[in-house]
């Protein structure tokens, strides 16, 4: 039944990307606060620190997907309801 219901949803590429990132995000976010646990640890450790930059770096490029793909859901779900009435 899940199936039928994507084929008929036009918009649900970008609910797909949407819910990848927001899984990506998730993991990304756990990999920081577990980088902020060992530098507690070593506030000193070059590697944590560039480790650190670029997972924040990631974080920002991820939320940047997640609000594109939710522009596009938008948009999708607009030009379909204005199609459909």
């Amino acid at each position: 039944m899940e199936d039928m219901e994507d084929m008929e949803d036009p918009c649900t590429l970008y609910k797909s990307q949407r819910n990848k990132a927001k899984e990506v995000l998730e993991q990304l976010e756990k990999h920081r606060d577990e980088i902020y646990l060992k530098l507690k640890a070593n506030e000193y450790d070059v590697y944590l620190h560039k480790e650190l930059r670029t997972v924040n770096m990631d974080i920002k490029i991820t939320m940047n997907e997640i609000e594109h793909a939710e522009y596009n859901i938008q948009e999708c779900e607009s030009n379909n309801n204005s199609i459909l009435n």
